[in-house]
C-alpha cells in the first residue's frame, strides 16, 4: 500500500496548503483566536477556537506520512456516574462522521479523527474544523453535566 504514502515533496506541498487555510481561517473565521506551529521538526498545528458551551479549546492538527490526524481535548476524566458518563459519549460517537469521543492521556475525554492525506482539501479542513465546533458544542455541557453532576446540584 505505497500508494497511500506521501513523500517529502507531497508533505511540504500539503503543509504549505495548511498553513495557507489556517492563515485565512485566521483572519476570516471569528472562533479561530490564534493558530500556532509545533516544533520545526513537527508537521503540527495548534488552532485555539472561541466556543460558546467551552469558552476555548485547542484543536491539534498533525500530518502524517498516511493521514491527517486532529483532535481536541473536551474534558477530564468524570467524578461520578462513570457508566452513565460513557454511556452518554458512546451514543454520541453514533452520530460524529470523522471522529469519535476516546480516552487520552489521565483518563481525559477527546475527540479525535483522520483523514487520508490525499483526501485532505481545503473542503475537508472545513468540515473538520466546523465539526468539531459543533460536536463540542453539542455534547460539552451535557457530559459535563453528567461526569460532574454533584458540583451543578450544589449551585
Amino acid at each position: 500500500m505505497a500508494d497511500d504514502i506521501a513523500d517529502d515533496l507531497e508533505l511540504d506541498a500539503m503543509e504549505q496548503r495548511i498553513d495557507a487555510w489556517l492563515a485565512n481561517e485566521l483572519e476570516t473565521n471569528p472562533v479561530v483566536a490564534a493558530v500556532e506551529r509545533g516544533e520545526p521538526s513537527e508537521r503540527r498545528w495548534y488552532v485555539r477556537v472561541l466556543g460558546e458551551s467551552k469558552d476555548v479549546f485547542t484543536i491539534w492538527f498533525t500530518l502524517r506520512q498516511r493521514t491527517l490526524h486532529y483532535e481536541t481535548y473536551v474534558m477530564p476524566a468524570p467524578d461520578e456516574t462513570h457508566a452513565q458518563f460513557f454511556e452518554h459519549l458512546l451514543r454520541r460517537n453514533r452520530k460524529t462522521a470523522g471522529m469519535s469521543f476516546c480516552i487520552g492521556e489521565e483518563d481525559a475525554v477527546f475527540l479525535a479523527g483522520s483523514l487520508p492525506v490525499h483526501a485532505v482539501d481545503e473542503g475537508e479542513l472545513d468540515r473538520i474544523l466546523g465539526s468539531l465546533y459543533m460536536y463540542v458544542e453539542q455534547f460539552f455541557q451535557p457530559a459535563l453535566r453528567i461526569g460532574f453532576a454533584t458540583r451543578f446540584s450544589k449551585r
